[in-house]
């Protein structure tokens, strides 16, 4: 995809008629109660859609042929009629979005609803809140920083290497960048005893009074207190400091920082490490908010177009390009309707009581089927979780029983035998498990660092929290194949495999796998 095809810096903006529409629009969902960044909108060909589609909606990315790919899949798609973009936005202060120019006026009215309902979700949603509002250039820079790099170093050294971070780009801490963990290493009287030990003294125990328990009645102390388990105490903390500790400490799961922080990486390997680590955590919150944010957005857009932006005759073209956008395939979830279907519900059950201690225990089922509490605090809910929330607390604190039932809900699977799928359950709890399993950790395994020295050669150990499913091997031979090349040392990695512990391991030429003895 050659850049000089799509370049934004020159774009004129929206023609008049779409000026005045984008106005009106913005206003109506002002005073729907909708908060956002400026809105920035931009008129793009079909070929261009698919090159930002591509880019993950941005003007300019690095280069690699991932990004190709990708643009020849989604323009063959929408050639062949299999598909169409009809808007894309992006998490910027203020927000750029693209409209496609061969869009129905009635189209470009609904995509400017459903694309404010959007920027209301990227501002106010916690989980965006600590994300780059100017990654537009961030994303500029980085495409230059590789460039160089690629000028320096040559263009399939660099490639190469960019394949192996991105085959890992999901092993980061998608909550590292708004949590900050006390290690214990940061005790300051550790440190001291440490640093003292290692310039050659004899080191000082702290105070006696540190190590008491605290007592609310002072002639309480030598009975809490007595001298003899206060030294031991000590002393127990002085053997502690001294021995040597496992790095890290306790089981860290941004893998890529870790080796970002410890890997003998070149500079130039650091920086494009760094530069795909930086982008991975950006993207984490829109695909931990997928079912929301679309949701969201498709809740705002019908609201407003049905009740205040589509005229008597658009109504009907807007019904049917609406309904091709929550439409339910038979083979995988929509998250446009489970996410808007959600919100609907919650509206509804706070506008009308169906919630809390009372509506849940009562066991007369027409008395519940007809509750009514005049309480009228649906949007205020709704606004109060698209706040809060991302998918995984979304589903398990508003996903109910009586919503499965009522929109056909089923668990299903893959029958080995008549090689295909079928339902396995339609209880509720079943197909709830299943539905959360698939949110958690976005589906992917769940992988931490355990080991930064392991048995003391420098080989890099991880621990798989087995949740039910078994990795695949063959994925997780090219992983580990990855990872080596990264750390430069052997990788290895602990998991369950048909219910027995073992540990799969590369040393960048061999793959094996063997059992982990009982501890």
């Amino acid at each position: 995809m050659p850049d000089e095809m799509f370049d934004i810096r020159y774009r004129k903006g929206l023609p008049d008629e779409l000026r005045r529409m984008q106005d009106h629009v913005e206003a109506i969902a002002k005073d729907a109660g909708l908060d956002f960044f400026p809105v920035v909108f931009e008129m793009v060909e079909p070929e261009e859609m698919s090159m930002l589609a591509a880019y993950g909606g941005f003007p300019t990315r690095y280069p690699h042929w991932r990004f190709g790919m990708e643009f020849e899949q989604l323009q063959k798609s929408y050639v062949y009629g299999l598909s169409k973009i009809y808007e894309m936005v992006i998490n910027t202060d203020p927000c750029y979005a693209y409209l496609m120019n061969c869009n129905a006026l009635v189209d470009q009215k609904l995509v400017m609803a459903h694309v404010y309902g959007h920027c209301d979700f990227f501002k106010n949603n916690m989980w965006f809140g600590h994300t780059n509002r100017k990654m537009l250039d961030a994303m500029a820079n980085h495409a230059t920083r590789i460039r160089r790099i690629i000028d320096r170093f040559g263009t399939e050294r660099v490639e190469e290497f960019i394949d192996c971070c991105l085959s890992v780009e999901n092993l980061i801490d998608v909550h590292g960048a708004a949590i900050r963990r006390q290690r214990d290493d940061e005790d300051p009287i550790r440190a001291a005893i440490r640093a003292r030990h290692a310039e050659g003294g004899d080191p000082e125990l702290p105070d006696a009074n540190h190590f008491k328990a605290d007592v609310d009645r002072s002639y309480l102390d030598e009975y809490v207190n007595p001298p003899d388990k206060v030294m031991a105490r000590r002393e127990r903390a002085l053997q502690e400091s001294l021995e040597p500790k496992k790095h890290p400490e306790h089981p860290e799961r941004d893998v890529l920082g870790f080796i970002l922080a410890n890997a003998p990486l070149h500079g130039w390997e650091a920086d494009i490490l760094s530069i795909v680590r930086e982008e991975a955590l950006y993207f984490a919150p829109q695909g931990q908010t997928k079912i929301m944010n679309e949701g969201w957005a498709t809740f705002w857009h019908t609201k407003l177009m049905t009740e205040k932006l589509a005229s008597a005759e658009e109504i009907v073209d807007y019904a049917d390009h609406h309904s091709g956008t929550v439409a339910q395939s038979p083979y995988r979830l929509n998250p446009y309707k489970l996410g808007v279907e959600l919100f609907r519900d919650l509206e509804a059950r706070w506008d009308t009581g169906r919630h809390g201690p009372e509506f849940e225990a009562c066991d007369d089922m027409e008395r519940k089927r007809n509750w009514f509490v005049d309480e009228r605090g649906g949007l205020a809910k709704v606004f109060e979780v698209r706040r809060i929330y991302n998918d995984l607390q979304f589903v398990d604190a508003f996903l109910t029983e009586d919503f499965c039932r009522e929109h056909g809900f089923f668990a299903y699977g893959y029958d080995k035998k008549a090689k295909q799928y079928v339902i396995e359950s339609r209880q509720f709890a079943e197909v709830k498990a299943k539905l959360l399993d698939q949110l958690t950790n976005f589906g992917q395994p769940i992988i931490d660092v355990i080991d930064g020295n392991h048995d003391n050669r420098g080989e890099l150990l991880l621990g798989h929290t087995h949740t039910g499913s078994d990795l695949q091997l063959d994925w997780a031979e090219t992983t580990l194949q990855n990872l080596t090349r990264l750390w430069k040392r052997p990788v290895a990695l602990e998991t369950s495999i048909d219910g027995k512990r073992v540990r799969l391991r590369h040393d960048g030429a061999e793959f094996s796998q063997a059992p982990v003895a009982e501890a």
